[in-house]
C-alpha cells in the first residue's frame, strides 16, 4: 500500500453504537464511537494478553478489554490496569497502534502512514455532494491494486460487458488522453466499431479530446465515472490485505430528486451497478498474480495508457514515502 495517505475504509453506517472489527491494509482494528460521535480506530490486539479488543465494551470515549479490562483511549494508550488499581500509574510501553481517522460523505477514511505529515483531509470528488445514491459493497479476492486498474481499462468493455454497457462490439480504442494532476488521473475514452478499415487513433491525433466521455481516478483508492453531470458511479477500493479487497460502489444521480421515486430510480441503479461489477469480478479474479507490480511479465498496449500512467504514479508515491 502507498504510505502517507488517507484511505477510505469503511462506510459510516457501519459503524453505530458497538465496536466493529475489520480487517485493513493487512491488520486487524477495532472502530467505535466515543461520546461525542467521533469515530476512532485502534489496532485490534490487547498488548497485555494479545486479546481481541472488539469483543470488548466501550466505556465513555474508551474501549475495555474483555480479558482484563484494561482501557484504551483514542490514541491507543492504555489508562487503567484494574488489577493495579485506579490510581496506580500506567506504564509507558502499555500502549496499542492507532490510526488517525476523518469521516464526510458517509465515509470513514484512516491515515496509513506517519501521523505527524497527516493533511487536515482526504479528497473527495466535490460534486457528488449534492447527488443522492445508493450503494453496496462487494468482496474480490484480489490486491486492491488489480481492482482499480480493471476500473482504468477501457479496452475489455466490448468483451466483459458485452450484455451490459459493452453492447455495440465497439472494439476500437482511440487514444485513450490520459491527464494527470497532482492524484488526479482523468481519461477520456472515444471507443468505436471496427470496420475493418479504420486504426486507432494515438492521443496526440485526438482533437477536442475534453469533450469525450471520461472517468477520474484520485490516489489512493478513489474513482468515479463521469457519464453525466448528473449520474456518476463511485467507487472506492479498500485494501483488506494483499490478496483481498472491499469495494464499495455508489450509484449517484441528479435526474430524479421526488421522494420515493428517486429511491426506486436509485435502487434500480445499484442493481444495474452489481450486475456490471460482477462480470469484471468474473475477470479479474482470474488474473495473475494477484497483486500488480510496477513492472511485470506482460504486454501493454495502446489502449492501456490508464494502467500504465496509473502504475507510474503510484510508484512514485510508493518511493516518496521510502524517501527515495
Amino acid at each position: 500500500m502507498i504510505k502517507n495517505e488517507w484511505y477510505i475504509i469503511a462506510e459510516s453506517k457501519e459503524v453505530r453504537k458497538n465496536i466493529i472489527g475489520l480487517t485493513r491494509m493487512g491488520e486487524k482494528m477495532i472502530l467505535w464511537r466515543d461520546t461525542q460521535g467521533i469515530v476512532n480506530c485502534i489496532a485490534d490486539k490487547c498488548c497485555h494478553r494479545g486479546a481481541s479488543l472488539a469483543c470488548g465494551k466501550i466505556k465513555g470515549n474508551e474501549v475495555e478489554c474483555p480479558f482484563h479490562g484494561f482501557l484504551f483511549d483514542s490514541t491507543g494508550k492504555v489508562v487503567s490496569i484494574p488489577a493495579n488499581g485506579k490510581n496506580s500509574p500506567v506504564p509507558v510501553n502499555m500502549h496499542v497502534n492507532y490510526y488517525k481517522t476523518y469521516e464526510a460523505n458517509g465515509f470513514i477514511w484512516i491515515w496509513w502512514g506517519e501521523v505527524d505529515k497527516a493533511s487536515n483531509k482526504p479528497f473527495f470528488f466535490q460534486e457528488l455532494k449534492s447527488l443522492s445514491y445508493s450503494s453496496f459493497n462487494d468482496n474480490w479476492n484480489v490486491h486492491y491494486s488489480r481492482a482499480i486498474e480493471n476500473q482504468l481499462d477501457v479496452v475489455h468493455i466490448p468483451f466483459v460487458h458485452k450484455t451490459t454497457i459493452g453492447r455495440g462490439n465497439k472494439t476500437i480504442v482511440n487514444g485513450p488522453v490520459v491527464v494527470r494532476d497532482g492524484e488526479l488521473i482523468t481519461f477520456y475514452v472515444n471507443n468505436i466499431s471496427d470496420d475493418g478499415n479504420t486504426k486507432a487513433l494515438k492521443p496526440e491525433e485526438i482533437t477536442d479530446y475534453k469533450k469525450l466521455f471520461h472517468l477520474q481516478f484520485h490516489y489512493p483508492n478513489i474513482w468515479q465515472n463521469c457519464i453525466s453531470d448528473k449520474l456518476r458511479i463511485f467507487a472506492a477500493f479498500v485494501p483488506i490485505d494483499d490478496d483481498n479487497t472491499i469495494i464499495y460502489i455508489r450509484y449517484y444521480q441528479g435526474i430524479i430528486k421526488v421522494p420515493i421515486i428517486k429511491e426506486i430510480f436509485n435502487y434500480i441503479g445499484k442493481l444495474s451497478s452489481i450486475v456490471i461489477l460482477r462480470q469484471d469480478k468474473r475477470v479479474v479474479e482470474t488474473q495473475l498474480p494477484k497483486m500488480s507490480p510496477f513492472k511485470m511479465d506482460e504486454n501493454l498496449i495502446q489502449g492501456d495508457r490508464p494502467i500504465i500512467e496509473y502504475r507510474k504514479h503510484r510508484q512514485e508515491l510508493i518511493d516518496k514515502a521510502k524517501g527515495l
